[in-house]
Order: structure tokens, then sequence, then C-alpha cells
């Protein structure tokens, strides 16, 4: 029996305009993500077999080329960093810079987010998420797009653990202010700075060319942390 109702797409927070992979990139993605990349499915990870160890765990969402994610890493080896990306050609040149540092405790997955929140992250496994300078389609007409929603909010929520927390920036005041607003809605969370305060850039979160770039050119960037209560 088939529905009469036609079939709902979900908004997604992102479109897939990539460029040509490069030949380095090609190679990270045939030979490097078996290794250090997660398979794409539906199934819920266990994530002391992905790693090889029980460690406190770090999600990034949107990680670019990666810089701060490998950053991060290196680091601080006592934790496990987890790297969400859509996009083919980052996702390549993060799995470069992985077998450079000759990390041990990075994976990748190219994947939606959402998905990866809904579907393979298990409650309660996260010591922090982390979502830097994502797209702030800035255009009105397409704020539906943004990630940072009530739905994300609570996905978020389930999957860090009592205390844990969600670290946002963005150098859209705009965005920033939209971010706020949803977070301080949002059921189970804390501002860490106080009710609509903004922290300054922690030293956990590092200083990337892309931010230093628009330092120069006079760009504010505005970081907010929300602690899971309940």
């Amino acid at each position: 029996m088939t529905s009469d109702q036609p079939h709902q797409r979900r908004i997604v927070s992102f479109v897939r305009r990539e460029g040509r992979l490069t030949p380095a990139q090609q190679r990270a993605l045939d030979e490097l993500y078996p290794r250090w990349g997660i398979a794409p499915g539906d199934s819920l990870l266990d994530l002391d077999a992905v790693f090889g160890r029980h460690a406190p765990r770090i999600l990034e969402i949107g990680i670019g080329n990666g810089e701060a994610l490998i950053e991060m890493a290196s680091r601080h080896p006592e934790n496990d960093y987890l790297g969400i990306e859509v996009h083919r050609p980052g996702v390549g040149r993060v799995l470069n810079r992985i077998e450079e540092e000759g990390l041990t405790n990075v994976r990748v997955i190219c994947e939606d987010a959402i998905e990866v929140l809904s579907k393979r992250l298990p409650n309660d496994s996260l010591e922090r998420v982390l979502l830097f300078f994502p797209d702030p389609w800035h255009k009105k007409k397409h704020h539906k797009r943004r990630i940072v929603n009530a739905v994300f909010a609570q996905l978020v929520r389930l999957k860090l653990r009592p205390g844990g927390c969600l670290h946002m920036a963005t150098d859209w005041q705009d965005y920033a202010e939209h971010m706020m607003d949803v977070m301080t809605r949002a059921e189970g969370f804390e501002n860490v700075a106080g009710e609509g305060e903004y922290v300054v850039r922690p030293d956990s979160r590092p200083l990337t060319r892309f931010e230093q770039r628009g330092h120069q050119l006079g760009h504010a960037v505005w970081d907010m942390i929300f602690e899971k209560v309940s």
C-alpha cells in the first residue's frame, strides 16, 4: 500500500559544492579513509572499538580543512577526537594531516552531522561538541538551513555526558544572536558565562588562519559555551 503523502525531505544545513579532488586527496580517501575514517551506515558506533581505547571523546562538526581538529588532537593525546565533514576534499586533507602528524586519536566521518548524531553516536558518550564557524546562511530566506535549532540542541544534549559542553563560535553577529537565543531556550543547558553572555575564546579552541585573517580585517568573533545540566 502506498501513501498519498509526498515524501518530505529534511532541510539540510549544507550544500555539497566540491571542486575536483587533488591526487593527494583522492589517495587519502582511497588508502587512508579505511584506516582513519568511519564507514557510512546506520548502526550505533562502539567508540571504544573505533579508537581502540576508552578516553574522553570530543566531536567537532564541520571540520573544514581540519586545522583546529589536528591541533587539538596533537595538543591533547589523552583525548579522542571525531570530526564530521561532508566535503570530500576537506576530508582528504585531514586524512593526509593525520598521517603526517602520526596521530592515533583522530577519526573522521564523511556524513551529515544530524544523521550521525541521530543514528551513530551513543547517548552520554561525548565530553564536548564543537561547532566552529558553521555556514551562517545569512540571507533570511535561508535561515531555516542553519544547523543550530531546537532539534539540534536536544540531539547534542542526548549525546553529551552530564556536565559535558557544547562550544560554538561564529563571526556573524546575527548568527551569534540566533545561537544564543536557541540555546538559552533549550531545555537541559546552562550558559557557563551567565545568561545571554559570551565567553572569551578559550585556549582549547585553536586560533585558525581563517580567524586570524578575520581579525586583521576587523571581524569580531563570538564564542559561547553551554553545559549539559540535566
